[in-house]
Parts: C-alpha cells; structure tokens; sequence
C-alpha cells in the first residue's frame, strides 16, 4: 500500500513590538472646598490658587461642583393653621482643585494658608 504523507504548514510566529511602559505616577493633591456664600468660596480659591501659581505647581481647576440644596419646611404656628408654612433653604457651593506634583514647598505654603471663617476644606493625596 503507498503511503500517504500530509505535511503540515507551521504558522508564521507572530511578530510584536515590544513596548516599553513607563508607569509614570504622578502625585496629586486634591482640594475640596465647601462654603455657604459663593463669594467667600470665589476668594478662597483664588487665594489658593495664587498659592499654589506662586511655587510654579500645575493646577487643574476650580472646577465648580454642583451645589448642595437642603430644604426645610416649617409650621408658621404651633398647633393650629397646618396651611400655614415656610420654607428655608441652605445652599453648600462646592469648588474642586488638583494640584498635580506638588513640591515640598506648595504644600507648606497651602498649610499656613489662612482662610475666611466659614470655609471648609478637604485635602487629599492621590
């Protein structure tokens, strides 16, 4: 009997670049800075912006974020005239700055910052 030989193509081998990734990690300082009165918060961020443009840092923001509305509807009387109300409202405008590499420097300077009462801030390092 005669036999029968198959033969088999190999696939080529892939070719790929290798890539070379450097992870670059990049430190960031965010702030977040909370306030009744929108004007306050305006000079706020402004005042640390300034801060932080003074020491050369990169700075991403303000970015406004959206406002924080609470509602309370009160009885105008005790005990009697149920339709009789009022409604109140408190407002908490918020503002959002990245600091990205911050050097020794700025985060000392944005430390001894005094800022208006009133004004609350939420730093973080990412």
């Amino acid at each position: 009997m005669a036999e029968v030989t198959i033969k088999e193509k190999k696939a080529a081998p892939r070719r790929t670049k290798k890539r070379s990734v450097a992870a670059v990690v990049v430190q960031r300082l965010r702030i977040k800075v909370r306030a009744y009165e929108h004007k306050v918060l305006d000079a706020s961020v402004k005042q640390i912006l300034d801060t932080a443009l003074r020491y050369d840092a990169k700075v991403a923001g303000p970015i406004p974020l959206p406002t924080e509305i609470k509602k309370y509807t009160v009885n105008r009387s005790t005990f009697v005239y149920k339709n009789a109300r009022e409604q109140f409202e408190m407002r908490v405008h918020k503002r959002l700055i990245d600091i990205l590499d911050p050097s020794p420097k700025v985060i000392d300077a944005l430390t001894n910052l005094s800022l208006p009462s009133g004004v609350t801030i939420d730093v973080k390092m990412a």
